[in-house]
């Protein structure tokens, strides 16, 4: 019995050990337990505003140290200069004195960035120009670093403008900065709209619980039914060796790994706000129906919204924005989506996606100057559908970017698109792979249903007794658990 006992303990503390190759997921039945165990703790001590805060804290940094092990240090570091700085801020009139503060906020999140994202891509390309041998230093990157880094320079600069206050209340600015539903991927919270929140902070009221578990089932349904199954079974054959394939085949992919992406990450952001309501905080929106837009423009106010207004409000406007004419105009875009697409990663492509998108957004506001649409089309259906499909097909190209490893796997599967297109195994693909068609199509019809349906779904979702809502949960987990992989899928965002 002792050796059994011996066995299980161990077994247990290799389990909620740090491993690097089993984080701590959303998507994973350990998180479930141990939320459920949270949300025990939370409903005991409900009352008493400091035992929760403390509570939710401890589980932030046991939730993050599941995904990056010692690195829970720096977080705790960037919380604590953060604090430090504001403070200083707030206290201090002196022009000089605020704009080095800021300058020291942004220097130190950015040569984080710098140093654990992009060093050896750096000094890749400093060896590739002097001919020199690359030897990439073995530098693990911190989880969601990207996104409390931008949480960080915000919280900043927002004292800086006079858009804030300073945090007075270390604990406040702790639990905002490691708050784990956005921590690891999203949405980019900002202080301005989470600290009034801590403050007032209270138990959730049964509409937000109800909310909560509604976006966490759509989040998973998203994530593991859809974008987990389409990866694994289709899209990652096509972009590992699409010399392989068709051009129609290439396509499937490109138009899969555009939908998985979507399904993964706006899943994840559905999870991250519907746990945030659990706990009584309500975070914005961080996708609005994406495909439904009609240009490159509307779709950046739909895609990633916390990150893409992050963007203009941190770097396109301070850069100058629309104030100083066209040309600087487009510079200015250009500049901002480049810096965007390397926020996501160290790689070249991720730069290329960047300009690629960039350039959209300039060749749509060129055109709008230039072209006027017929008045018998405008607004038509017909002009929405085409307007929709063209820019989906936009959004698809610059997808291949993002995913294929390098220019000329860009180059071959674009290449097979519109040389080898081989329309007449359409049929046979229909057949084999007709499940990925069922999960493709469900995910873009669900996708294109009013928004309005939505929320009448949340709405007599929350009218409904617990008890219902339980078993409807209970039947969805049940869906998942059947459809996931055997290897744990990790969040495509994850890396950035």
């Amino acid at each position: 019995m002792d050796k059994l006992a011996s066995i299980d303990i161990s077994l247990v503390k290799d389990l909620l050990a740090y491993d690097a190759k089993n984080p701590l997921l959303f998507n994973t039945g350990l998180f479930l337990l141990l939320f459920m165990g949270l949300m025990g703790l939370y409903a005991l001590v409900r009352r008493h505003r400091m035992s929760r805060m403390v509570l939710i804290i401890l589980f932030s940094l046991y939730f993050y140290y599941k995904s990056s092990a010692g690195y829970c240090f720096i977080l705790l570091g960037v919380c604590i200069s953060d604090y430090v700085i504001g403070l200083a801020l707030g206290s201090s009139s002196k022009v000089w004195i605020r704009k080095s503060l800021v300058v020291l906020n942004v220097v130190l999140n950015v040569g984080m960035l710098i140093w654990f994202k992009y060093f050896n891509l750096l000094y890749e390309s400093f060896c590739s120009i002097t001919s020199t041998r690359f030897d990439p230093l073995d530098i693990v990157l911190p989880a969601g670093i990207s996104f409390f880094c931008f949480r960080s320079i915000s919280y900043i600069v927002d004292i800086y403008k006079g858009r804030i206050e300073p945090c007075r209340s270390f604990l406040d600015y702790t639990f905002f900065l490691t708050f784990f539903p956005p921590l690891l991927a999203g949405p980019v919270v900002r202080a301005k709209d989470m600290l009034p929140q801590i403050r007032n902070s209270g138990s959730a009221t049964s509409i937000m619980v109800s909310e909560g578990i509604f976006l966490v089932m759509a989040g998973l349904i998203k994530k593991v039914v859809v974008a987990d199954y389409i990866s694994g079974n289709f899209v990652d054959r096509i972009f590992d060796n699409p010399s392989l394939y068709s051009g129609f085949e290439n396509l499937m992919g490109a138009v899969g790994f555009t939908i998985q992406l979507y399904c993964d990450f706006s899943g994840y952001s559905d999870m991250a706000i519907g746990l945030a309501l659990l706990l009584g905080f309500r975070f914005k929106d961080n996708f609005r129906a994406p495909f439904k837009a009609q240009s490159p423009t509307e779709f950046w106010k739909r895609w990633h919204i916390s990150l893409s207004t992050w963007l203009m409000d941190y770097i396109y406007i301070p850069l100058g924005g629309n104030r100083k004419g066209n040309a600087r105009r487009h510079a200015n875009l250009m500049t901002t989506m480049v810096i965007g697409g390397l926020w996501h990663g160290a790689s070249w492509m991720y730069v290329i996606w960047g300009a690629y998108n960039g350039l959209l957004l300039s060749l749509h506001k060129t055109a709008r100057k230039i072209y006027r649409a017929p008045e018998w089309l405008k607004g038509t259906k017909v002009a929405t559908i085409g307007n929709i499909m063209l820019t989906f097909t936009l959004v698809v190209i610059g997808m291949m970017f993002f995913r294929a490893r390098s220019l000329e796997q860009w180059w071959e599967m674009s290449s097979r698109i519109v040389t080898d297109f081989r329309p007449e195994i359409i049929l046979s693909f229909i057949e084999g792979y007709s499940v990925i068609l069922i999960a493709l199509a469900g995910a873009l019809i669900f996708h294109f249903m009013p928004s309005r349906w939505t929320a009448r779904s949340i709405s007599r979702f929350s009218l409904l007794p617990i008890a219902i809502q339980s078993v409807i949960l209970a039947i969805v987990l049940f869906l998942v658990i059947q459809t996931r992989q055997s290897d744990l899928v990790p969040f495509v965002y994850l890396q950035y």
